[in-house]
């Protein structure tokens, strides 16, 4: 296998975005994002001598990091390190590794590169079925990379290879719905049905993500139907995807009145649905977003939302919200101690959460006899951040708190997570 080099005149690899991806996992792949940088664009021999340096000085782990990381990020680089890595004796050959780098050199234009190494892969395949899932990554990789006609071909060479089951189906179905042709997936979902493979609750819902993101909403929700009448229940998963197309076209009526569908049946809602439904609400996003000046309590924030007649849907979905089990679900109330954590959740769901918790917490004393010893708020310290280390949900805890004249401060031993005893809030609130 010999691929051909790739000059940095004909693509430019985004340095500083792979070496944000490489920070703090592995310093000699930071490194070699570093020296690519600088080798110059007409001397890919220059490449290639610190690809093997680094090779050479790398761990298998460091050497498989830097790759994946250069493939997320469609750097020319990719190709050349893989063939590189593939040389090594601890080497394994991987058909989903493969087909990742033949549909990258295929959105790149080195298309004689790409088949190359497809017949390569072609090659080592001992079996149909083997032939058959590797066609099935590589429809995967190549409609994740937007390539349409790649897509069509190697499903023509799929339906050559003597092979019945139900994986195709499923990388075809969830080709066509990345490729955004949701009329097509739903086809391909009705052949696999009449095939004797019953889809699965994934197919159905990639093909009403598929639609809702179209803007085909009637055929979302006609597709939500057939799911049903298939004999796959509505669960939660599919609850937030549909949402998520509601918010992602700004009909926040239906989201509300889906909800209430939802609610009714008996559905769950998760931290991820309050992160997608509130994040749809652009009044609700600006004024958590000015932590300067938000309400400080949940009656507060409805009255503003309902006193403002483009806001007052925003309402109903914050009611809808916080009547469920949610806060419970990341709450815990005992005698030695309370705790909120609000790993997981975006400002402006931590921001309704966090009043809810307020009112809850207040509510307990007020009913019960226990004041736990303890209670604490855990919003992190920013690690996982886009700002690495600063946590915009610990500002948000912090602003209220200290608004509120609240005895809770930061933990000396967790800069994550405030904490007060438990007689000190009770006194505060009542």
């Amino acid at each position: 296998m010999a691929l051909l080099w790739a000059t940095a005149a004909s693509f430019s690899p985004s340095s500083a975005g792979l070496r944000c991806a490489l920070a703090g996992r592995r310093k000699h792949a930071d490194r070699l994002v570093s020296d690519l940088r600088g080798a110059s664009a007409d001397d890919p021999s220059a490449a290639d001598r610190l690809i093997r340096k680094f090779l050479a000085a790398s761990s298998k782990p460091a050497a498989l990091h830097a790759l994946s990381s250069f493939l997320s990020l469609s750097s020319p680089f990719a190709p050349p390190l893989y063939e590189r890595i593939s040389e090594a004796s601890w080497f394994s050959w991987k058909p989903k590794l493969a087909a990742t780098v033949v549909a990258l050199l295929e959105k790149q234009g080195r298309c004689a590169e790409a088949e190359t190494l497809t017949l390569d892969a072609v090659s080592r395949s001992k079996t149909h079925r083997d032939l058959a899932l590797f066609y099935c990554d590589l429809i995967e990789c190549f409609s994740e990379q937007g390539l349409e006609q790649p897509v069509l071909e190697t499903y023509a060479r799929l339906r050559e290879v003597p092979f019945a089951g139900r994986r195709p189906y499923e990388s075809m179905i969830k080709a066509l719905c990345l490729m955004g042709m949701p009329g097509e997936a739903e086809a391909k979902l009705k052949e696999m049905a009449s095939s004797g493979c019953k889809p699965s609750p994934f197919e159905f819902r990639s093909v009403i993500q598929s639609y809702g993101r179209s803007g085909l909403l009637s055929e979302m929700r006609r597709v939500v139907g057939s799911m049903e009448d298939a004999g796959l229940p509505i669960d939660t998963v599919c609850v937030n995807v549909v949402l998520s197309c509601y918010g992602h076209h700004g009909e926040l009526p239906e989201m509300a009145s889906w909800m209430t569908k939802m609610r009714e049946k008996g559905i769950v809602f998760s931290i991820r649905t309050f992160n997608c439904v509130l994040n749809s609400c652009p009044r609700v996003v600006s004024i958590a977003s000015d932590a300067g000046s938000l309400p400080l309590s949940m009656e507060e924030l409805l009255q503003k939302l309902e006193n403002e007649s483009s806001s007052r849907t925003e309402a109903l979905l914050v009611q809808e919200l916080t009547s469920s089990s949610v806060l419970a679900d990341i709450s815990e109330w005992s005698p030695s101690g309370s705790k909120l954590d609000l790993h997981g959740l975006h400002v402006a769901a931590a921001y309704i959460i966090l009043l809810k918790w307020i009112q809850e917490l207040r509510r307990r004393f007020q009913e019960e006899d226990v004041i736990p010893l303890e209670i604490s708020v855990i919003c992190g310290s920013g690690k996982h951040s886009e700002r690495r280390g600063r946590s915009p949900i610990k500002d948000l805890v912090s602003e209220m708190m200290f608004r509120k004249s609240s005895p809770m401060r930061i933990d000396s031993k967790n800069p994550g997570r405030f904490v007060a005893r438990g007689k000190a809030v009770w006194e505060w609130m009542c």
